[in-house]
């Protein structure tokens, strides 16, 4: 059979990823702390049909021989490029202006204090109350401060706030200002190893180095938090839609390939009538 066939279902392959990974960029155009992704491909392999020879007495050097059999996936890349920071006027919306990731955790409460049987992180910052007045994420996952505790603000409390250096500060029944606790953000040496976990969280990954902890705006490198703030996804529309366009082609291209291959073994068959 023809090498070209190989090749063009090869290059249809890594379309169809390609293809993927541009659509699910667009369904999270308005996902709040989405990245990304991007796919990049390299050569499968070459057949040498001849090999280099280097330059004798009288004559020059010759270059090998190589046809290439096709491509191949060579990453799915995650963007951890800032999103946008839009304005919402709610007090439990945080957006990270910087590095870093907030800290969800599940586990055995006592008190404030978790004994945490899983951590993911997120840039996603829509927080909210549950009943017993704990911050937590959407899927009821509680957002860690210092350490491994929780912030809790008391269920009569008249008010509260969130400072840019992740202090929760509210006011009790008797107007006294009170401090419920401090976010503490994550970094990590490697953001695009980390794996993404789905619901807006990732997980720490062998590849993604171990998470070291500072508050917002402290000398751990940490960004500073925006109180009434969600940072959007980093998804440019303009661009995917350029990049289905070159994936749409591409994927057009390669089954040329593969019906210009099958014409040519038409004709070879044919040759006995």
């Amino acid at each position: 059979m023809l090498r070209s066939m190989y090749s063009g279902i090869s290059g249809m392959k890594n379309f169809q990823v390609k293809l993927d990974v541009i659509g699910n960029n667009i369904a999270n155009v308005n996902t709040y702390g989405f990245k990304k992704g991007r796919t990049t491909f390299k050569d499968l392999v070459s057949q040498q049909i001849a090999g280099a020879a280097a330059p004798g007495a009288g004559r020059g050097g010759v270059n090998a021989k190589q046809v290439g059999l096709g491509s191949q996936l060579a990453t799915i890349d995650t963007v951890h490029t800032q999103g946008s920071l839009q304005t919402t006027g709610r007090p439990l919306d945080l957006g990270i202006s910087g590095d870093g990731f907030f800290r969800l955790g599940t586990g055995t409460l006592n008190g404030t204090n978790i004994t945490l049987s899983d951590t993911t992180f997120s840039r996603a910052g829509n927080f909210y109350l549950d009943q017993n007045g704990y911050v937590v994420n959407g899927d009821g996952k509680f957002l860690l401060g210092n350490g491994n505790t929780t912030i809790q603000i008391p269920t009569n409390a008249k008010s509260f706030s969130v400072g840019a250096d992740g202090k929760v500060n509210f006011i009790d029944n008797v107007g006294v200002l009170q401090t419920a606790g401090q976010i503490q953000l994550a970094k990590f040496s490697n953001n695009e190893g980390l794996e993404k976990a789905g619901g807006n969280e990732y997980r720490q990954s062998t590849n993604s180095g171990l998470p070291t902890t500072s508050f917002p705006g402290d000398v751990g490198g940490a960004g500073t938090l925006v109180a009434g703030a969600l940072e959007m996804s980093n998804v440019d529309l303009s661009e995917e839609f350029t990049e289905m366009i070159v994936a749409q082609r591409g994927f057009q291209a390669n089954t040329r390939i593969i019906t210009t291959s099958d014409e040519i073994l038409q004709e070879l068959v044919n040759l006995k009538r």
